[in-house]
């Protein structure tokens, strides 16, 4: 597999490389060069989760890595299920909480770590990457006393949910936590200027876990297929998928689904009132404002790192960015929407409820409609207890967790003073 850095062509880096550098020259993000085309889809569709995940992301790896050896990444890493489950006719959710951190990024956190381990070269390695509130807790768990391996996860202190900052503040080995005196863009920002610090990346051997690396946004490719896989023929030929978006690393995955065969009919983008995206595909106008704090707050996210994979796909397929819908939601409407959802028997949380919201508002006769559910109601307990008036039972991790001590440092929003803690934890 080769891909290039869209913001400098002529760098090219194999699969190992771009997994073990995660970020190419001038932040640039790695593309893959080719994508393989699935024709005969219903019949990979047909297929259980891990062979038919390991068959896709074998065919995108290419010969770097041996099918069997794939294979063994996909079954460690995919060990739990990604059910959609109907919440009214013609509607589902995609349920994505199912992994041991009970979010999305369990997918892609647990197999960038299977793959780390592949195509490491021996040396010792520091995982640097923000976290607007799953990230970190996947994260941490995928590579939770790795041998050699440091993980050092920024996040905006006070801006994330209590149960999120235990699940991943509290394991304490090789898992260093920060809280950064500022918000989830300025976490990033800083994750960004340490890649752009050569001497220190070298010195630490840096890399990230962000869905800025390739290895796992490719995981996230996965689900899209087995959500499909649940549905009949006559429904996917007509599926419209919303996905609730922050970081825009999901829906990159979903397009990229589509690249690969998977007869999506359209796609749509749901933010909170971050809604730099939303704006942009109104007006052509990149203009991001100031981060808000919202009660979504995975998805408070004003400069989305992924957005360019998205244009430069969009570019190479000859999409057009008006093909995605699009929809931003206020506390208010995403909270009448974790009512309504309540009402119809359905638990969600926030970050699904405005997922759901833009469906509802955008979907059209005939089409089926899918949204992705990217996290357990439980971990953002206060705000659906408030909601519902109701007291959620803490699912066993997330107990476990809630009664031990956090382990963070808290850090002023100085690159200086990130340096001092990425060398002490060597």
């Amino acid at each position: 597999m080769k891909l290039y850095n869209i913001k400098e062509n002529d760098e090219q880096v194999s699969f190992g490389q771009a997994v073990r550098q995660g970020l190419g020259r001038n932040q640039g993000l790695f593309f893959p060069s080719e994508l393989p085309k699935f024709e005969d889809i219903d019949a990979l569709l047909a297929e259980d989760f891990v062979s038919r995940s390991a068959k896709i992301l074998s065919a995108l790896i290419g010969d770097e890595l041996p099918k069997e050896k794939v294979t063994e990444m996909v079954d460690a890493a995919f060990q739990f299920s990604a059910p959609i489950k109907e919440v009214k006719e013609g509607v589902y959710a995609l349920e994505l909480f199912h992994g041991p951190t009970l979010a999305f990024k369990d997918f892609g956190g647990r197999f960038m770590a299977n793959s780390l381990a592949a195509v490491s070269d021996g040396g010792k390695i520091t995982i640097l990457t923000a976290t607007s509130g799953d990230t970190g807790a996947a994260v941490a768990h995928a590579f939770y006393g790795m041998e050699d391996i440091n993980v050092v996860i920024l996040y905006p202190k006070g801006k994330i949910s209590p149960l999120q900052e235990k699940l991943f503040c509290t394991l304490g080995k090789n898992i260093h936590t920060v809280a950064i005196d500022g918000d989830f863009d300025a976490c990033q920002a800083l994750v960004k200027q340490a890649f752009d610090d050569a001497e220190l990346r070298k010195e630490i051997g840096l890399n990230s876990a962000n869905s800025i690396n390739i290895s796992r946004l490719m995981a996230q490719i996965c689900y899209y297929f087995e959500a499909a896989s649940q549905l009949s023929k006559a429904q996917r030929e007509n599926l419209v998928i919303s996905v609730p978006s922050g970081n825009f690393g999901n829906l990159t995955a979903g397009l990229l689904a589509k690249a690969l065969g998977l007869p999506i009919k359209r796609f749509i983008a749901a933010t909170n009132a971050n809604d730099t995206v939303p704006r942009y595909l109104e007006t052509g106008q990149w203009d991001p404002k100031p981060t808000v704090a919202t009660t979504s707050n995975a998805m408070d996210v004003s400069q989305p790192n992924n957005w360019p994979r998205i244009e430069e796909l969009c570019q190479l397929k000859g999409w057009g960015l008006d093909t995605l819908g699009k929809g931003a939601v206020t506390d208010e409407q995403s909270a009448a929407s974790v009512r309504e959802l309540n009402t119809l028997g359905y638990l969600c949380e926030p970050h699904g409820a405005i997922a759901y919201r833009v469906l509802d508002e955008q979907l059209q006769e005939g089409e089926t409609g899918l949204f992705l559910c990217t996290a357990h109601p439980a971990k953002f307990k206060e705000v659906v207890d408030d909601i519902l008036g109701t007291d959620i039972e803490l699912p066993a991790p997330l107990a476990k967790h809630a009664a031990m001590e956090l382990l963070s440092e808290d850090l002023n929003n100085d690159f200086e003073a990130l340096k001092v803690v990425l060398r002490r934890v060597q």
